[in-house]
């Protein structure tokens, strides 16, 4: 994620950090490197000149504190203005009516239909009752794309087939008002390009439903084209927040950084992977962390909370303090790991993380599957007791696992090395072990 824009400015960053004093020929030094890097990752125009601008305003009217480096206060200005850019705090959903109504808005290909499931999962996790309505008449696809996710996420589906898709607005709404539905989430068409008549119909919807929120969905991976597109749905709507989809991917940042500004209302989710559960409420410091290579510390570990159960953590907390733990429990673990989505993106989320080191490492999410068929391949007596695991045996797993009988031996190895750490866990204080369940959490 962001990969270009986040190398750039570690390269700012690391030349900032050397600096004596702020003086204004590394001012405009630092700001003329900024303003290339924001345009090089497609951010709008005029956005990137408001931020050289504040960065240099700020910058100039700096009072350095002796308790902290030059360098150090210039990079907090350029993060903190990040901040500002992507919106200062996280925005709030309006789910006040009865039932509140969520109008998604975007062009084909944006990833409208896959936003509609992966929102109405995230509100029955939070034990909302929700309704699907299939308004996209003009691509029967879109219906049977929507009926498919529906059932699996088992989200009941509204649709009249080719009709006319404000009376099929219309109808759902008085349907979800008689069921009962807390939130009703609309799919309106998706077309190639933006067109007069497609906001004629679009706008019609919204003069019917009154919804709670008009939600533009925007593939960030097409840059200035989706903010192009966002602008032209807000001049021709209300718009009141939008969903930046395919965060995951190569996108080069300009979208996020300039969609706000542009459009005047907050991104109020991002979509950052393929799943049904990979959509997540857009935190501007957090993302600002991961624009600029600090980490997302706050993500990786509520990605952890969602996979971990604090009975089974207190459990394995005595474990570690009696020395008990054994490749069952690290299996239990790497399967927790998996959960979480992929080793580059969890890596990406650690703090301190060396970019350029990060491309250089194999990170194969593969590991984890052949890290398990090795020990799936082991006996019962064999995971909870490792010193069992002779030659012979090793051979044996290693043809029962497909795997090579060096792997076997390094996994061993690893093992025993972290079983030599886990005495210094026993010295440790109830609830302060440093690695807690292996996710992050402490």
């Amino acid at each position: 994620m962001f990969e270009q824009i986040t190398d750039r400015f570690d390269t700012i960053f690391r030349r900032l950090r050397g600096l004596g004093k702020i003086t204004d020929t590394n001012i405009q030094e630092t700001s003329r490197e900024i303003r290339r890097v924001l345009l090089e990752a497609d951010v709008n125009l005029q956005v990137a000149r408001d931020f050289i601008t504040h960065v240099k305003v700020k910058a100039e009217g700096t009072k350095v504190l002796k308790s902290i480096k030059p360098g150090e206060q210039f990079i907090k200005i350029i993060y903190e203005e990040l901040i500002h850019v992507l919106g200062d705090e996280t925005a709030e959903i309006d789910l006040n009516g009865k039932p509140s109504v969520i109008l998604m808005a975007g062009l084909q290909g944006s990833g409208k239909t896959t936003t509609c499931a992966k929102l109405a999962k995230m509100f029955t996790n939070q034990n909302k009752k929700v309704l699907m309505v299939a308004a996209d008449v003009y691509r029967p696809a879109a219906i049977e794309q929507l009926q498919s996710l529906g059932r699996q996420i088992d989200v009941p589906v509204y649709d009249e087939g080719l009709g006319d898709p404000v009376a099929i607005c219309v109808n759902a709404v008085a349907k979800a008002k008689s069921e009962k539905v807390d939130i009703v989430i609309l799919d309106t068409a998706g077309r190639l390009h933006i067109d007069g008549e497609m906001m004629n119909e679009i706008q019609h919807i919204w003069d019917e439903v009154k919804p709670n929120e008009i939600l533009f969905v925007a593939d960030s991976m097409t840059g200035q084209d989706a903010v192009t597109s966002a602008k032209a749905f807000s001049e021709a709507l209300p718009l009141t927040g939008t969903i930046l989809t395919k965060l995951d991917g190569d996108a080069r940042g300009g979208a996020a950084v300039s969609i706000r500004q542009v459009t005047g209302t907050p991104i109020k989710f991002a979509g950052v992977s393929e799943k049904m559960d990979g959509l997540e409420p857009f935190n501007p410091k957090q993302m600002a962390d991961r624009i600029l290579g600090f980490g997302d510390v706050i993500s990786l570990v509520e990605k952890a909370e969602l996979v971990t159960d604090e009975i089974e953590v207190a459990k394995l907390e005595k474990k570690l303090r009696g020395n008990e733990f054994n490749l069952e429990d690290f299996q239990q673990q790497l399967m927790q790991l998996k959960k979480m989505g992929s080793l580059q993106q969890l890596m990406g989320m650690m703090p301190g993380i060396n970019r350029k080191m990060l491309k250089g490492m194999d990170m194969d999410d593969r590991q984890l599957l052949w890290t398990e068929a090795i020990i799936n391949s082991m006996t019962p007596s064999e995971r909870r007791k490792p010193n069992l695991i002779d030659g012979s045996r090793r051979k044996r797993i290693s043809l029962g696992s497909g795997r090579s009988l060096q792997e076997v031996n390094q996994l061993l190895k690893q093992f025993a090395q972290m079983k030599k750490m886990m005495k210094q866990f026993g010295k440790m204080k109830p609830g302060k072990m440093p690695m807690g369940n292996f996710m992050g959490i402490s």
